[in-house]
């Protein structure tokens, strides 16, 4: 199958650090289809050469066992090519068709790796350029949207060019190996799926936490914060994979079907329930891996008594007959104690214990990074021959150490996916505005509090776990967080 993959933002940062060093891997595993172009467009005026020159000078920067040697780069780059582009001018759009249809490919992938500003622009340029056949897609990098009204906006614009199966929106945790194993853990095995619910459940955590700090995108994340960039995509659709009802089939629109039922049926906020049962932070100044670290407000371009959150935590429930009444805990944030995203699955303790010893209850644990696995945390009898005392054990699953071969990462998986067409593990219209739909009560209180004068973030210590608040949030349900248990 010819393809040709056409990146506009060619010389931006995600392709650079993300998109080229996937694309390579995958050239390198021979998974990349035979037949292939990769075309970079951006404002710079550059040759072939120079753009090759420009990938290959920011290879080292990649992680050393993913650099490729002169020879593998000599070969990948005979696929890279340039074409200087002003993404406002007609003219540009027509010269890119042009070039496109003098090969004449089987599929076209317009990857949009630009600013979010620029989607509905270049969208509707797109279109009136007559890129949008059957055989083209388009891929979608998130951020979509800072709001329900923008990314609806985006959607609409999109809508009047593409239709949904040729549109790709992106959230890269989709491509994790770990969780695209939440899908076979629930639906490829019969072991847990009997135990998915409200009487064997206590309560499930999502942690999506980060021990760096903003660097030097202070302007970018302040104009963004935690809740928009972690919760609203990657928390929400982790959630809907770990509550969804089985899908009927494999197919994209079955799973994404499901998906946008876990969505409606999440707890709808009110401005007094956002008050109660969502906790934000702003991290200040600490120790992470024993160096002294500013707070965010001391960070490089962070505008001056910033209310921006740097932390969240949400308890919100999925009011359906299989979770009513389950607490379900989201937490993501920047300068925490650890790098670690994980998903972990309270088991209600035994109804009658007879043993004594440790009464802990069993837990589930999904490690998405830096691991990739699971544990199961269990009891079991010491064998020491004093009484029938019982202790903690577990057991832990490696998927890298149980799959040896070269597993595909996140971007390279879903820019195969992209080019082949396979669409389960992008994300639809309608479940993007769903997530919108409901994290914007949570925005409105804040920027009512903001404009009335309100205290804003909590602070918490940089290499901490968060507000104290956080804690209590869980607390008063009688729960805590796993580092805490």
């Amino acid at each position: 199958m010819s393809f040709d993959l056409v990146l506009f933002g060619g010389t931006g940062d995600l392709t650079w650090r993300k998109l080229m060093p996937a694309l390579f891997q995958a050239f390198r595993h021979g998974k990349l289809p035979a037949g292939g172009r990769i075309l970079a467009v951006a404002r710079d005026e550059r040759s072939d050469a120079d753009y090759r020159k420009f990938i290959k000078d920011r290879f080292v920067e990649v992680e050393s066992s993913k650099r490729p040697n002169e020879d593998e780069f000599a070969r990948f780059a005979e696929l890279l090519h340039y074409r200087r582009m002003d993404l406002s001018q007609p003219a540009d759009y027509a010269g890119l068709k042009q070039w496109l249809d003098e090969r004449g490919a089987d599929t076209v992938v317009l990857y949009l790796a630009t600013s979010p500003h620029l989607f509905t622009a270049i969208t509707e340029q797109l279109g009136a350029a007559g890129l949008n056949a059957p055989h083209i897609r388009v891929v979608l990098e998130k951020p979509l949207g800072h709001d329900l009204s923008s990314a609806q906006e985006i959607n609409t614009v999109v809508r009047s060019v593409f239709t949904e199966k040729q549109a790709f929106r992106i959230d890269h945790y989709l491509g994790k190996p770990s969780v695209q194993n939440l899908m076979a853990l629930r639906f490829g095995n019969a072991l847990f799926e009997p135990l998915w619910r409200r009487e064997s459940i206590a309560n499930i955590q999502i942690t999506l936490a980060e021990s760096l700090g903003v660097g030097t995108r202070g302007d970018f994340y302040d104009r963004t914060g935690a809740l928009r960039d972690m919760i609203q995509n990657h928390a929400l659709q982790l959630l809907t994979m770990i509550a969804m009802e089985p899908p009927s089939t494999s197919d994209a629109d079955a799973i994404r079907d499901e998906k946008l039922k876990v969505l409606k049926s999440l707890k709808p906020f009110t401005a007094e329930s956002v008050s109660r049962d969502v906790v934000r932070g702003q991290y200040r100044a600490g120790n992470v891996d024993g160096k002294k670290v500013p707070g965010y407000l001391d960070e490089i371009k962070v505008p001056t008594g910033s209310h921006c959150e740097t932390f969240v935590a949400i308890r919100t429930e999925v009011q359906n007959w299989r979770w009513a009444g389950v607490p379900f805990y989201l937490r993501t944030g920047k300068r925490l104690a650890a790098r670690d995203a994980q998903i972990v699955v309270n088991f209600r303790p035994v109804p009658h214990p007879i043993f004594a010893g440790a009464h802990r209850a069993n837990k589930l644990v999904i490690k998405l990074q830096p691991e990739d696995g699971l544990e199961l945390h269990l009891l079991a009898a010491k064998g020491t021959g004093v009484g029938d005392m019982l202790a903690p054990v577990s057991l832990d699953l490696d998927f890298d150490k149980a799959f040896q071969s070269d597993r595909v990462g996140a971007y390279e998986r879903l820019l195969l996916d992209a080019i082949a067409g396979r669409l389960n593990l992008f994300v639809r219209s309608d479940e993007q505005e769903e997530a919108w739909r409901w994290v914007e009560p949570v925005l409105d209180t804040w920027a009512r509090e903001h404009s009335g004068g309100g205290e804003g973030p909590r602070g918490y210590a940089a290499g901490s776990w968060g507000p104290a608040a956080a804690s209590a949030l869980v607390a008063r349900d009688g729960n805590a967080w796993s580092e805490e248990q």
